[in-house]
This record gives C-alpha cells, structure tokens and sequence, in this order.
C-alpha cells in the first residue's frame, strides 16, 4: 500500500497531508499557497530534519531553503537538495562529509522515481550488462545477467567492446577537471538510451556484432557457482553474488549453491561480491547464517543503531509512512509500531544448512558496497575472512524507503557494528592490512567469472594451495601496469558514475525491523 506524503513547514507549525493516489491534493486550510512540488521539497527537508542518521548537522529551514533548490526537472532539483544535505555532517577521522564522494553528490543519499524497488525484487528494465574501463584504452563487459538482452545478444564478462554505435574511439577521457566527449557518449549510451549497437571482441580473436533493446527481465542474483577440487583434501566453493534482491528471489538459488557446496565437501568458500551494491538487510543475514559455521548459531550476528530522534519515540512524520506486508499487516514506520531502541535491535546468527566452513574469501572492488559490506563485517570476528581486490565502496550505514509523493527518499537512518563492535568502514575495506588481512590485486576484467584463470580467484585457488596469494609466473600486464590500473580503478569517474547511477545501498525491511505491536 503506498500513499502520498507532504511534510509542511508553515508558520513554526508541521502540517502533514495524507492522502490515498486516487484523492491526491494539497492540503487544504492553509493561507500560504505552495504547489505540489513545494510541499515536495519541504518534505525532503523534514523527514531528513528527523530521520536522518546525522540529523543534528542540518541547519534549519530559514538558512537551508528547502524551496529554492532547482534542476533540469523536479526530479533533478530534488536531487540537488539532497546533495546539499548530505554535505553538512563532518566525519572527524577524515575531515570530510560522511557522504563525501566528489564534494557535489552524495555517497550514500538518493531520490528515486520507483526504478529502485523494481530491481530489488528481481525485476530490472535495462540493457542487463555492464561494462568498465580496464584501462584507459581497453572497455570490457564486466557481468551479463541470464535472461537480459544482453544475454540473449550473446554478451559475456571479458568480452573487449571495440564499439559503440558505430564509434570506435573508445580512449577514457573523464577525470576530475571534467567529462570527456568519449566519457559522455558512453554515458549516454549506456544510460540514457533505449538501444545499443556493439562490436565485441572474444579472448579469441574473433568479433561480432551485438544490436539489442532495454527490455524487462527477472534477475537471478547468482551469476555463478562452481567447485574447484585442489587436492589434498582442498575443495574450493565459488559463488559470484551480484545483487542482494529479496529474500522471495535470492534465497532459493542461494540455498541450492550451497546446498550442493555441501554435497561436494566444500572446505574454503569464495564469495565474489566484486560488482554487488548492496540491497536487503534480510538477504545479508540468509548469506551469513549460511556461511556462519555451526559453533556460532546463537552468538551475536550486529546491532543496529538508529539516531536519537527514533531511539526515543520522537518521529512524527513516519506515522505516515504506512506499509502492508504479508507476514507482519498494516504497520507505519512510526513510534506506534517500530522499537528503534538499540537494546531492541540485535540481530543473532541462526545457522542455516549444513555447510560448514572456517574460511572464507571474499573478493572485492569498488563497487563492492553497504549490503556486501555488512555481510562481510558480520563475520569478522566469527572466522577466517580474507579480503581480497580492491579497495570496497565504504558504507557502513543504511535506509529504509520514505514516499514523498510519486518519490522515495533514501538517505542514511542507522549504522552497524558487528560482534565485536566493529564498523564505521566509511573509506571501505583494505585488503591486505593489518584490519582486512588478505591480498590487495586489481580485478581482471579479462576472464570470465569462474576461469581459474581469473587475477583474483587465482589469487585464492593459489593461497588455498600454497598458503601465499602470490602466483609465480602469472602476468596480466607488467607489474608498473598493473599498479596504474589499480590506482585508476580507485580513482576512475566511470566507475562513480555506475556507483551513483546504480543502486548502493543495505535496505531494512518489515522482516529485519523490531515490531511492538502485533499482525493486524
């Protein structure tokens, strides 16, 4: 059940309309006349005023403005505001804003139109690829999802893009001092188009064309998974995990990928989240009950901390925000329903099959974020995780969807900590430091997911072996190469564009939220 919402902020006075689509209208009462998208805007100022995790770094309305904040569209411009939100709280450790990405945008903060809640439950309308710069002069696809046009175009991860729409001048020239010609077109015709033409090159030389259309498709989050039998007692599971949708659509596949790591005596598990932004709290909590070896069912999986305004019972404005779910009823995220206590919201591990193992390896780029994260940190202090790739996106907090109108409002309410009180992860996890231990390579964008072959899972298939992640003899590109790459991808305006385009995010739900009153 979805509704619309105004929060007004008139004469010292919170005025709230609430009102179902099919009788939507201003507020009626008042003498001060503010269109639709006013009262839009005052809202987006509100419900963050309340609900946001660093609430009390905001000014008030006279010095913020909320009115003035315009765009290209209503959608822009709310954007924009947003922006400007996210940039008032200061993180002392860094000196910068917690969602401090490039100074302009925000990190973790985003207006959605609907597109969001769509893809989280498995549904997605797009191309189904994606592609990023290898290095300034080499674009690869990164991941095709099964089922896509991509898919059905004959596209796989490692294929090397030597066109698009006709233009073979594919040479990266974004960067910080702006966006290149070339930056932009890929943009576009990635983003912002509803057809795309490629020429592709297979690792074998050969080349084909690929013409194809956005179209609507169900996503299977698991993109891969295999065993690797390395002798000597050593078997090796791989999952590639590429989006946490719902429980209703991961679970299944996921529960079978370990239920045959099982069956096959998996002893080391490999979980690739390498382009996975996160999603459902409640889908991060299966992978770890999953993983989670059986020693440590029952023991303390994190807390959740929300900001004082929710801890006391004070938010007025999320009366409004009503929701049906099928196992908990009519609830609003207000104080009537939702314990936002910290005593009230821990979460335990509750062992899940019968896979058990003591390590684990997860690999990791940039695009690695929020629900990824969590699921890693969780873990932590339970068994052996090692870190491996690149440095991870850095979200340690998370959102559940505010209904401004035909919008949602997502912007950070709580952060985590683990057993051992671990989190704050907000420049993300360096692999192979004294706090991440593992090995810090760039991802090989060169082979598909699976090939033992692959820079990164030859890392680990190596380390499983031998005890060290170096792989004698191995040489994606020289070693100097290599290292401008890695500092590329940490630094490359591409891969911010799909971080900020794309959804990053860990979401709470009806399952994962603390109820007080029962099913009605």
């Amino acid at each position: 059940m979805r509704k619309i919402f105004y929060a007004l902020f008139l004469l010292a006075t919170v005025l709230i309309s609430s009102c179902k689509k099919d009788k939507a209208g201003p507020p009626t009462g008042t003498t001060t006349q503010l269109s639709t998208f006013d009262k839009i805007r005052d809202s987006v100022f509100l419900y963050a005023k309340e609900d946001y995790l660093w609430y009390t770094s905001l000014p008030d309305s006279g010095i913020f403005k909320p009115l003035s904040f315009t765009g290209v569209n209503d959608g822009d411009a709310l954007t924009n505001e947003l922006n400007k939100l996210s940039q008032y709280a200061i993180n002392p450790v860094t000196n910068h804003p917690y969602e401090y990405l490039d100074g302009k945008v925000a990190k973790y903060s985003f207006i959605d139109n609907g597109q969001t809640q769509g893809e989280l439950n498995g549904n997605r309308g797009d191309f189904g690829f994606g592609l990023l710069w290898y290095t300034l002069t080499d674009m690869r696809i990164t991941y095709v999802y099964a089922g896509s046009p991509a898919a059905q175009a004959g596209l796989r991860r490692g294929y090397k893009v030597m066109s698009i729409n006709g233009n073979a001048n594919l040479t990266y020239d974004g960067g910080s001092s702006g966006n290149g010609s070339t930056y932009n077109f890929v943009v576009n015709a990635y983003y912002n188009s509803n057809t795309i033409s490629l020429v592709l090159q297979k690792p074998d030389g050969t080349t084909f064309n690929a013409n194809f259309s956005i179209a609507n498709y169900n996503v299977n989050p698991v993109l891969k998974d295999t065993t690797y039998n390395l002798g000597n007692g050593k078997v090796v599971g791989y999952l590639v995990f590429n989006s946490f949708v719902s429980d209703a659509v991961a679970d299944p596949v996921i529960d079978a990928a370990f239920a045959d790591f099982a069956t096959k005596g998996v002893t080391d598990l490999v979980i690739d989240l390498r382009y996975n932004g996160g999603g459902y709290v409640s889908t991060a909590e299966h992978m770890d009950n999953l993983i989670v070896p059986s020693a440590k069912s029952g023991g303390l999986m994190y807390k959740t901390y929300y900001n004082n305004t929710l801890q006391n019972g004070q938010e007025v404005l999320l009366k409004n925000q009503w929701r049906r779910d099928p196992t908990y009823g009519l609830f609003n995220y207000g104080p009537d329903y939702i314990d936002y206590s910290i005593g009230k919201n821990t979460k335990y591990f509750n062992k899940s099959g019968t896979l058990n193992v003591n390590n684990v390896y997860f690999i990791m780029t940039g695009r690695t974020a929020s629900a990824s994260e969590l699921t890693i940190n969780n873990l932590r202090p339970e068994m052996n995780v090692q870190f491996v790739g690149e440095i991870s996106y850095g979200k340690p907090v998370g959102f559940f969807d505010i209904d401004i109108n035909q919008y949602t409002m997502y912007t950070p309410e709580f952060y985590t900590q683990n057993s051992a009180g671990q989190g704050g992860y907000y420049t993300g996890f360096i692999p192979g430091t004294s706090d991440y231990p593992g090995y810090q390579d760039v991802d090989d964008m060169t082979h598909d997911f699976g090939d033992p072959q692959e820079g990164l899972l030859k890392d680990i298939l190596t380390y499983v072996q031998s005890g060290t992640y170096s792989v004698p003899g191995r040489v994606i590109q020289s070693i100097n190469s290599r290292q401008q790459n890695l500092a590329f991808h940490t630094n490359n305006q591409f891969t911010q564009e799909l971080n900020t385009r794309k959804f990053t995010g860990m979401l709470i739900d009806a399952k994962s939220l603390r109820f007080k009153k029962a099913k009605r």
